[in-house]
């Protein structure tokens, strides 16, 4: 059996025995971890280029049924809040470029898709190692979504801590955003 059903069997066993985390506030408030990635069209983006703009990130991967039934809604909210000057990307997590670029297009992705072939980014934005310790911190931001304020500060953070009420339609996402959002 290869490592991707292990990981999805060792992710799904983890999460369902997790209590429900409501009021779980893991990182709101605090400075998000600077990076610089790659994107799959070649561009570099740095967090730093970022300040000044709202910012919406999800860790994704190909494999992942969560991120799977979310990629046609962030798109949607890609498309949706772009024109209220929010940027969006994806970072996938560990995978090769050429499985990525294939899944994007099936998707029918706009946003960037940021590359973190290591998974070294995605651990800095990861909860510490007692919050699901038998996973890898990147493993633990899977299916997961991002608010970074203007200032780069992070607003809102949901981790898919609970599946059986996933929100692959971006709901609370889209709630927080409003909130935050200056009227159009």
């Amino acid at each position: 059996m290869s490592r991707v059903p292990h990981v999805v069997l060792l992710l799904f066993a983890v999460l369902l025995a997790q209590p429900a985390t409501a009021g779980w506030n893991y990182r709101i408030g605090e400075p998000a971890p600077e990076f610089q990635l790659e994107a799959l069209d070649g561009n570099v983006y740095r967090s730093t280029d970022l300040k000044g703009k709202w910012v919406v990130v999800s860790f994704m991967t190909t494999w992942c049924p969560f991120c799977n039934a979310a990629a046609p809604h962030f798109e949607k909210l890609n498309q949706e809040y772009g024109k209220r000057g929010v940027r969006t990307f994806i970072v996938d997590i560990s995978e090769r470029s050429d499985i990525v670029s294939g899944w994007v297009k099936k998707q029918k992705l706009s946003c960037p898709v940021l590359l973190d072939g290591t998974g070294e980014v995605t651990t800095r934005y990861a909860p510490p190692p007692d919050f699901v310790p038998d996973l890898k911190r990147e493993e633990v931001m899977i299916a997961s979504f991002m608010i970074i304020d203007p200032e780069g500060t992070i607003r809102f953070l949901a981790l898919n801590e609970d599946v059986a009420s996933f929100d692959a339609r971006l709901i609370k996402l889209r709630a927080r955003l409003d909130a935050l959002l200056p009227e159009p």
